[in-house]
């Protein structure tokens, strides 16, 4: 068995003034430059201030890009080898 690991750090950066909330999720492994994935959650100025749930929601949607950046990564490599088309879906 091998096995590898992954390793991703997100970075989350709040801007009151904004009412947003910024994350950025970078993939490192040994098999590829880094991959970096962004999100952001906004606030509501009607909305009460819970710094978790921007946090969340930003980290998430960090999360979400850099996971379809993989999947066309991955199609990318697959075309390369089979010559051919390749659709992925999550």
């Amino acid at each position: 068995m091998h096995t590898r690991t992954w390793t991703v750090e997100i970075t989350i950066a709040e801007h009151e003034d904004e009412r947003c909330t910024r994350a950025v999720a970078v993939l490192r492994n040994e098999a590829r430059p880094q991959v970096r994935g962004e999100g952001t959650a906004r606030r509501a100025p009607r909305d009460r201030e819970v710094p978790e749930i921007g946090d969340e929601l930003a980290s998430a949607r960090a999360l979400a890009d850099l996971a379809y950046q993989l999947l066309d990564a991955a199609a990318g490599d697959i075309e390369q080898i089979t010559h051919r088309p390749v659709h992925l879906s999550s």
